[in-house]
């Protein structure tokens, strides 16, 4: 037995020995390492931040209504265009029973002041005829008389201003009609015919009717983190990317830094605004999402390679240049402006260099 242990022993010691040195063997007749290269090409290498916001109209009003009322008529839906002066809506006034009753009762004391000084008009009219009374008299009597008929005039308006919200010497001109007060088109009509609106006074903005933009001026509206505001500058070209029209690419010009930051999410942000250049035949909608490529400093048709080829040592910055198959040499070079992935080359390198790729 022991005899027999002793034997498998030296086998498995023997098997033992051979597998390692046949592991080393073969770990010598492994291939050899071949760096992938790339070449410079040249480019433009674009340096930029980012921002997010929406793009909206530079003019965008809202038509509230002189008087108020309930919506009687509506001429106009979201998306139709307008001129200035076209009409919007029609409100029917309610007015309120104070002020009929008021407009009532100044109404007949006007009218009794009218036929009283219409009488002694006539009368000093015949004295006067009759050379009874001197001309003087007779000049204020017809004074007295066309003040008052004056006063019943302005009376006899200001009821039917207060019932109709028009007087029918006003013409066309009636608060009822609500008209635009700019060219556009129409973004939205949030009232709907049978609601109540009410005109703007000192107490309340006002009820709006529509709302009319210039489509044909927008404006990009975002927000800049507080570690890129100081990078930017007014005039500087923004490109935007739209989320709907994802396969166009329009340019905007910065024009609004805002002076104060507000905290989001508990970071400060700076709103900007930039000048959206419309190209023919695209149609941008109010409110779309948006995101500003904002170019800091740009190089175009420049000598690049990517920046995971650079070495950088201290204050040397080189790559490693093929001179033969596999074979390499290190070289300085001179870069410029970088986009976080290609970096520009100044000099140390041609188009036609092999340049090798570091294995991660």
């Amino acid at each position: 037995m022991k005899k027999f242990l002793k034997i498998s022993m030296v086998v498995v010691l023997i098997a033992l020995v051979g597998w390692v040195f046949f592991y080393l063997y073969k770990q010598t007749k492994k291939s050899p390492v071949v760096f992938e290269t790339e070449q410079p090409e040249v480019t433009n290498i674009i340096k930029k931040t980012v921002a997010t916001g929406s793009i909206v109209p530079r003019k965008e009003i809202q038509i509230k209504p002189q008087e108020s009322g309930i919506i009687n008529e509506i001429y106009v839906q979201p998306g139709d265009e307008v001129k200035e002066g076209d009409l919007i809506a029609k409100i029917q006034i309610i007015p309120e029973m104070i002020q009929v009753n008021e407009a009532e009762t100044r109404l007949e004391k006007a009218r009794l002041a009218y036929e009283n000084a219409k009488i002694e008009f006539e009368k000093s009219k015949e004295l006067y005829q009759n050379k009874v009374i001197p001309e003087s008299q007779y000049l204020s009597d017809k004074l007295t008389f066309e003040t008052y008929r004056q006063d019943l005039e302005s009376a006899e308006n200001n009821l039917e201003l207060i019932k109709e919200g028009v007087i029918k010497k006003a013409g066309a001109q009636t608060n009822t009609l609500i008209r635009s007060t700019t060219t556009g088109m129409v973004l939205d009509v949030p009232v709907e015919v049978g609601n109540s609106v009410i005109k703007s006074n000192t107490f309340n903005d006002g009820t709006t009717v529509a709302i009319v933009a210039d489509m044909g001026e927008m404006v990009f509206e975002g927000m800049v983190d507080e570690t890129e505001v100081g990078k930017i500058k007014e005039g500087m070209q923004l490109l935007l990317t739209i989320g709907a029209l994802d396969q166009e690419e329009f340019k905007a010009n910065l024009e609004f830094i805002s002076p104060k930051g507000v905290e989001e999410n508990g970071a400060i942000q700076f709103e900007i605004k930039a000048a959206v250049e419309l190209q023919e035949g695209s149609f941008i909608r109010a409110g779309y999402s948006a995101t500003a490529d904002i170019v800091l400093d740009r190089r175009d048709s420049v000598l690049a390679i990517k920046e995971k080829l650079i070495t950088f040592k201290e204050d040397s910055t080189f790559v490693e240049v093929m001179t033969e198959p596999q074979v390499f040499e290190k070289r300085l070079i001179k870069t410029g402006l970088s986009d976080g992935i290609n970096i520009e080359v100044k000099e140390g390198l041609t188009e036609e260099d092999k340049i090798k790729v570091p294995q991660s």
